[in-house]
């Protein structure tokens, strides 16, 4: 087991995995946390024992096995840029945008790099966390968090991180017909009440794995029915044209 954890950028995807790391854990593992994202890194520290705020980012590089980078992408340079790191050493990218190629020559070392997408999930320890390329001790680590995808090369690893980008897309559609039922005079509690516990329900029918997406869709659908009308009248041709063109220049910016 990985014993020694450095994390540099201490926002909210790092505090998912530090609770994912430490919650009810036995043995939880060693985690220096930047002093950036100060409020957040000092609630963890302490909140977990086996967690320790640095005084700097090149402290954080020296204490740890395995380094995960989890800066904002234009806070790049800035945060690492003075650092040095040594070449056995094993780091995690988990910023959007970044490639390791880019990575590598920022820090100017020979350590293995791997890129992440870890998401808020992973501190319920219920997130695949999609990895490239895969290697045997981050792909361990993540499993611990929920389970690990590794791909072969950063095409395919783009376009997983593409399909992140749906995520609020799905909240919206969320708010969008609670607002409707709002409209038809529904209390607004009431409608946003029904929607959260409807979709949870509908959520939980994803651990089904023996059936494909599309066969879950079909198995909620009756010929006629309520779900089909909607379905085919607002999910049309033209709506699923749109979120393809949407993901297509996505996907065209990450790589």
């Amino acid at each position: 087991m990985l014993k020694r954890i450095g994390i540099i950028g201490v926002g909210e995807i790092a505090r998912a995995m530090v609770k994912g790391l430490c919650e009810g854990s036995a043995e939880a593992p060693e985690i220096y946390l930047s002093p950036r994202g100060a409020r957040t890194a000092a609630e963890l520290s302490e909140r977990y024992d086996s967690v320790r705020v640095c005084s700097d980012n090149q402290e954080v590089v020296d204490r740890a096995d395995l380094v995960i980078v989890a800066v904002r992408r234009e806070d790049r340079h800035e945060a690492l840029d003075a650092i040095a790191l040594g070449d056995s050493q094993i780091v995690v990218n988990v910023m959007a945008g970044v490639g390791n190629d880019e990575l590598r020559r920022m820090l100017g070392t020979d350590a293995s790099l791997v890129r992440a997408i870890p998401l808020p999930a992973i501190h319920e320890r219920r997130s695949i966390t999609v990895v490239c390329p895969g290697h045997p001790v981050v792909n361990a680590l993540f499993e611990q968090t929920g389970g690990v995808l590794p791909v072969a090369d950063e095409a395919a690893f783009n376009v997983f991180s593409a399909l992140t980008g749906t995520l609020t897309a799905h909240y919206w559609y969320l708010a969008t017909i609670t607002s409707w039922a709002v409209e038809q005079g529904i209390a607004a509690e009431d409608a946003d009440h029904y929607v959260r516990g409807l979709f949870q329900a509908l959520g939980r029918a994803l651990a089904d794995e023996s059936r494909t997406l599309a066969q879950l869709a079909a198995d909620h659908e009756t010929p006629g029915g309520s779900n089909e009308r909607i379905r085919t009248t607002w999910f049309d041709a033209a709506n699923s044209a749109a979120l393809t063109k949407a993901l297509d220049g996505l996907l065209a910016q990450l790589n």
